[in-house]
């Protein structure tokens, strides 16, 4: 990830812009299926079906049952027993689709 680093919405554990492309560390040795950039926050869906997010985490937009900034991905535990297919990440809310068709929401 690169570009502005507010709220850590990049994943590197700081708050720093990146102006050149940078691994996010924190998926080295998992296969990240997906990702979705919102306002000030991220996600990821990596390919065993878990989400994990990271970024400003007003109006609970990470999914941690909290309000608090994560400067690293951190798993949505609260989709814990789901197999997530696609994620998408609004400007203040995310979403998850599931293999069954259910769609999940937060923020």
């Amino acid at each position: 990830s690169w570009g502005w680093g507010y709220s850590g919405r990049l994943g590197h554990g700081d708050q720093q812009d990146q102006l050149l492309p940078k691994k996010v560390e924190a998926f080295t040795g998992q296969r990240v299926a997906a990702v979705s950039a919102g306002l000030f926050h991220s996600l990821a869906l990596t390919a065993d079906g878990a989400v994990w997010s990271w970024g400003d985490g007003e109006h609970g937009k990470l999914g941690h049952g909290d309000q608090q900034r994560q400067l690293l991905p951190k798993k949505v535990e609260a989709l814990a027993g789901q197999r997530v297919v696609a994620v998408s990440a609004g400007q203040h809310h995310c979403l998850a689709l599931t293999a069954d068709g259910a769609v999940w929401s937060w923020g």
